[in-house]
């Protein structure tokens, strides 16, 4: 029996358990906005909120206790200076990041969920998903058909 074993192991030994929630982590920190399994996607809620709660508390330990996860220093510069800076994550205790569910993916039936921070929307992390020199080819196939 599994008493006070809390957590998914999705089918994963520990070390690439936590390499998969460390590089959702990043993406999420990254884009935003993430879609990915239910199950995943729930899990991903713990280590994103601590991540926002180290952002919040914004000390030099914190700051590489971030750094451990997110492995890079600017996705932590971005952790620290914007995302635990902005209104609708700083007037929460917590629950910072929102679950949504988007319907079965097609090949397998597994359900999927978009993860996103509070605040967070598709239209308003459209340049994140999207960089520039994507959306400028698009625009220019769209303005030769026009």
């Amino acid at each position: 029996m599994r008493h006070k074993n809390s957590g998914r192991k999705l089918g994963r030994n520990s070390s690439h358990r936590k390499a998969l929630f460390n590089n959702l982590a990043i993406a999420m920190v990254k884009y935003e906005l993430i879609q990915t399994t239910d199950a995943k996607a729930k899990e991903l809620r713990s280590v994103a909120d601590h991540l926002i709660t180290l952002g919040k508390r914004d000390t030099l330990h914190a700051r590489r206790q971030a750094f451990a996860v997110l492995k890079d220093r600017d996705l932590v510069g971005k952790l620290f200076n914007d995302l635990a800076k902005r209104e609708e994550l700083t007037s929460r205790s917590g629950g910072y990041t929102r679950v949504l569910k988007v319907g079965n993916r097609g090949n397998d039936n597994a359900p999927m969920s978009r993860v996103s921070w509070v605040g967070s929307t598709v239209e308003n992390t459209m340049s994140l998903r999207y960089p520039a020199h994507l959306l400028s080819t698009t625009d220019a196939s769209d303005e030769v058909e026009g």
